[in-house]
C-alpha cells in the first residue's frame, strides 16, 4: 500500500474516531501538571482490567467527581468510600481489589515522589525503560497500565515518543497502516499522533476492525 494511500487511511482514522482518551476526561494531554499525570496513571490502572473502557472511564470521572484529584485526596479516602463509588459506576467486578491498589499506589507516589510523577520521570533519566520499571512498583499497574499510561502523555514525556500500544498496533496492521509506531508516526503530524493511537485503540476495542 503507497504512503498516499496509509495518510487517507490515517485521517479517516483520526476524523471518526482520533479523540485521546485523556481528552475526553479533559486531562491536558501536554504540559501535564501532577494532578494532571496522577489522573492519567488512575485511568490506567481502571483500564487495564478486564473490563469495558467505558466502564473504567465511568468509575475514572466518579473519582474524579468525588473530588479525588491528587494522590493525596484519594489517599485520605478511605477504602471503603472509594469501593462504593467504583461500585456506583459500574466498577462493581474490581470495586474491592482496585480501591486497594489506590490505596497503595498513593501511598507510594506520596512517600517516594512527593504525588508528582514528573519526580518519577526524572529519576528514570526519561529513560522509558526505566520509567517502565518504576511504573510497575505501583500496585495495580501491570504492562498493559504503563502501555495506557505512556500512549497519553507521550507529547509531555517526549522521550517516549512514538508510543503506540499492542492494541493500536493490531489495528493498524489490520487496515494496512503499517506495523510499527515509528511506521505510523509518518502518516500524521507529531501533535496528531496520540490521537491517531487512541483512534486506533478506539477502533479495535469497538470492533470496528
Amino acid at each position: 500500500m503507497g504512503s498516499d494511500s496509509k495518510k487517507a487511511k490515517a485521517s479517516k482514522v483520526l476524523d471518526e474516531f482520533g479523540v485521546t482518551f485523556c481528552s475526553e476526561l479533559k486531562i491536558s494531554p501536554e504540559g501535564m501538571t501532577p494532578g494532571h499525570l496522577f489522573k492519567t496513571l488512575v485511568f490506567s490502572l481502571l483500564a487495564s482490567a478486564r473490563i469495558s473502557h467505558n466502564a473504567a472511564m465511568r468509575a475514572t470521572r466518579g473519582l474524579f467527581d468525588a473530588g479525588w484529584t491528587t494522590a493525596k485526596k484519594m489517599a485520605a479516602a478511605t477504602w471503603e468510600e472509594r469501593v462504593k463509588v467504583l461500585n456506583t459506576h459500574g466498577y462493581a467486578r474490581y470495586d474491592e481489589s482496585t480501591s486497594r491498589y489506590l490505596g497503595y499506589t498513593c501511598d507510594l507516589m506520596i512517600e517516594k515522589y512527593g504525588g508528582d510523577l514528573n519526580r518519577l520521570r526524572e529519576a528514570a533519566g526519561r529513560d522509558p525503560a526505566s520509567e517502565r520499571k518504576l511504573l510497575l512498583e505501583f500496585k495495580g499497574i501491570g504492562n498493559v497500565g504503563v502501555n495506557i499510561f505512556f500512549r497519553e502523555v507521550q507529547l509531555s514525556w517526549d522521550e517516549l515518543y512514538p508510543f503506540a500500544d499492542d492494541l493500536a498496533l493490531k489495528a493498524a496492521a489490520a487496515l494496512g497502516m503499517g506495523a510499527s509506531a515509528g511506521e505510523l508516526c509518518k502518516l500524521v503530524s507529531r501533535a496528531d499522533f496520540p490521537r491517531l493511537v487512541a483512534g486506533l485503540v478506539r477502533m479495535k476495542l469497538g470492533k470496528k476492525i
